[in-house]
């Protein structure tokens, strides 16, 4: 999901029932309004908003190939197998968790209740969040000069600066024609500008940014379409194919297109490869993307109730990829190269993230992750 071998990347990936993952409102599930009452008549009791299940289930499952493929960097150098498998994970996770946010910031306005919201379920994180990652690699890395700087996000924090800004723009991409075809355009330049910088890593925020605004175009009907039963038989085509051109692409393609961190320029390619690669990029995630979601089982599974804590393995889970990089872990056992190795590498990473996601973890994340901070605000933005 998220990081360059400099600092990666937010896996989404997708958050829970802040800003960060909305709540699922769908009009298919969504509790109906309360109806008036008149006199002593008893007022109607209102059904308790349910969570989609599905939705849950395809949070969960990006957020555990997000924290798979960040193990996976420290071990895949000399294994064009391992390569090729990050490449295929690091074509779709991202995109799919960002489609998915999209989709449920469709009714985002500027009302001061949505503000509120943003700001303490994205805003806040990123700062806490920004902050700790920075203090712990100044002091578990023995880097004293790495600096704490909220305007330059360093490793997976940028998704939530990202989000925070693709949320804030809602209003202007819900008021335009097509707004895809402008989003898509903003990314094929943002793809050979240089100039644009690392403050808030707007190279990614605006590469990335089709997904968001395709997520906001989306509606029930089409992840119904993904999800019937042909597209179901040809997404595990879908993904061997793609695992066979990544292996054969994997010696000749640098990984920093897949981040979309820097412009075509910055990885020594001409201009017009940028352009070239975000169109490109774009189709292969979008069709991955679609296998991917088509694969999700729509029941409730054990892993469900994870999806509601995606936030939390997201923000934990870079504190163990980085803690054993800083201890040597990697360096230390080259065995974890082999076969052998990369299966125990992903299993811990995702059991880890799997424990990062419980409902105890979140209730303890919470003040953090989804704080009220009702002295921060006017009581007038308590509404919905």
């Amino acid at each position: 999901m998220f990081h360059a071998p400099n600092g990666f990347q937010r896996a989404p990936l997708p958050s829970a029932t802040r800003e960060s993952e909305p709540r699922h409102r769908e009009p298919m599930t969504s509790a109906a309004a309360p109806p008036a009452t008149a006199g002593n008549e008893p007022a109607t009791t209102v059904p308790a908003r349910k969570r989609d299940a599905y939705f849950d289930n395809v949070k969960y499952l990006a957020i555990v190939l997000v924290a798979m493929a960040h193990a996976w960097e420290p071990v895949m150098e000399g294994s064009r197998a391992t390569r090729a498998l990050y490449m295929v994970a690091y074509t779709f996770h991202m995109p799919a968790f960002i489609i998915v946010s999209g989709y449920f910031s469709r009714s985002f306005d500027m009302s001061a209740a949505k503000m509120k919201r943003l700001v303490t379920g994205v805003a806040v994180p990123y700062v806490v969040f920004e902050t700790a990652y920075s203090l712990f690699k100044r002091y578990a890395d023995d880097s004293p000069d790495h600096p704490i700087s909220l305007i330059d996000p360093w490793y997976l924090t940028w998704f939530l600066v990202a989000l925070f800004i693709w949320r804030i723009t809602t209003p202007l991409w819900q008021a335009l024609r097509h707004p895809f075809p402008v989003a898509m355009t903003i990314a094929v330049l943002a793809s050979f500008s240089p100039t644009i910088g690392d403050d808030l890593d707007l190279q990614r925020v605006l590469q990335f940014l089709p997904f968001f605004v395709l997520g906001l175009r989306l509606r029930p009907e089409h992840f119904e379409l993904v999800r019937r039963r042909e597209v179901r038989v040809a997404a595990p085509v879908v993904f061997a194919a793609a695992l066979v051109a990544a292996y054969w692409v994997a010696p000749r393609m640098q990984l920093g297109w897949l981040y979309r961190s820097n412009s075509a320029q910055e990885m020594g390619a001409p201009w017009w490869s940028g352009a070239v690669m975000t169109l490109l990029l774009f189709g292969c995630a979008l069709l991955l993307t679609i296998a991917f979601l088509a694969l999700v089982p729509r029941r409730r599974t054990w892993f469900t109730v994870l999806g509601a804590g995606t936030i939390c393995g997201y923000l934990l889970h870079g504190f163990l990829v980085k803690g054993a990089g800083y201890t040597g872990v990697f360096d230390a056992n080259d065995w974890l190269s082999a076969p052998v190795g990369l299966v125990l590498v992903s299993l811990v990473a995702a059991g880890a993230v799997t424990l990062m996601c419980t409902p105890p973890v979140r209730r303890v994340l919470r003040p953090v992750t989804e704080p009220e901070m009702d002295w921060a605000f006017r009581r007038d933005t308590a509404g919905h």
